[in-house]
Order: structure tokens, then C-alpha cells, then sequence
């Protein structure tokens, strides 16, 4: 996760769908708040401006109802094949950020089954952000799988 010496963190999934209703599920707020997060959460509030310069903002919601607020820009949208988008996850009483990743996704269609490749690069990590660099290969395995069956139903 490229904070020192930490490498950043890349995961790879081959989804059951093709490409265009992958990234769809990505860029379409409806779509996003049915997946989004590890499992168990829920997303209050999904608001999503898919264009470069355009916002993202989650508020997802743990199974002990704590809120958990991500918001974000992004960066880069190349349709169907690419997002790029900077993430804060966490942010201090005055608004600025503990967590900052920059996210690179892209989707690789063939046999029509698409197979995602997810960046993470930790632009910023303070002491205090150290739980969630600790679960952030774990809750992007689980938002991950919550993608694959969202898009198997979708």
C-alpha cells in the first residue's frame, strides 16, 4: 500500500458479466449502493458524478450502525475500460484526510466474462488511520465478492 516500504495493494477478479454492466455498476449510484462495501454494510447515502473532476460520496453503514464516510473525486474515466479515482476515507474533525488512496480499476472483457484489476496506492496514511490500512485487503476481498453477486443479478 506504498506507505514506506509498503507495496500498493492490487487484487484481480474475473466476473460472470460482460464489461459495459461491470462498469456500470461502478458509475451508476443506484447500482453502487446495492454492492458497495464489506459485507453487512449498508450505504445511506451513494451520490456519484462519474467524469473527470466529478465527486463520489458513501456513507456506508456497519452492522453496529456506525457511519462510515468516504468521499472522492474522480480523476479518470475512460468508458468501459478505466476509473481512476482518489479516495479520502477518513478524515479528522476539520475535514482533513487521515486516509487518502488513489483507486485504479480497469476491465479486461473477454468471453464475455470481465476481469477487474484494482489499485490501491496510499497517498497519505497517519498513525491514526493504521485499523484501516489493516483491513483494507480484507473489505475490498468482500465489497469485491458483493460486486460479483450484485452483477450476477443484475
Amino acid at each position: 500500500m506504498a506507505v514506506g516500504n509498503k507495496p500498493d495493494l492490487v487484487i484481480t477478479r474475473v466476473f460472470d458479466a460482460p464489461r459495459s454492466l461491470v462498469f456500470a455498476a461502478w458509475t451508476d449510484s443506484k447500482h453502487l449502493a446495492q454492492w458497495w462495501g464489506p459485507r453487512d454494510f449498508t450505504n445511506a447515502r451513494c451520490e456519484v458524478d462519474a467524469r473527470p473532476g466529478g465527486i463520489i460520496r458513501i456513507d456506508m453503514c456497519g452492522p453496529d450502525g456506525t457511519i462510515y464516510p468516504m468521499t472522492g473525486t474522480f480523476d479518470e474515466i475512460v468508458e468501459p475500460e478505466r476509473i481512476v479515482m482518489t479516495n479520502v476515507a477518513i478524515a479528522d474533525d476539520a475535514g482533513n484526510p487521515l486516509l487518502e488512496v488513489r483507486n485504479t480499476i480497469t476491465f479486461v472483457e473477454a468471453n464475455g466474462k470481465t476481469a477487474l484489476t484494482m489499485t490501491a496506492h496510499v497517498i497519505k496514511a497517519t498513525p491514526e488511520a493504521a485499523f484501516a490500512l489493516d483491513g483494507m485487503e480484507e473489505g475490498w476481498k468482500q465489497t469485491l465478492e458483493r460486486l460479483a453477486d450484485f452483477v450476477k443479478t443484475g
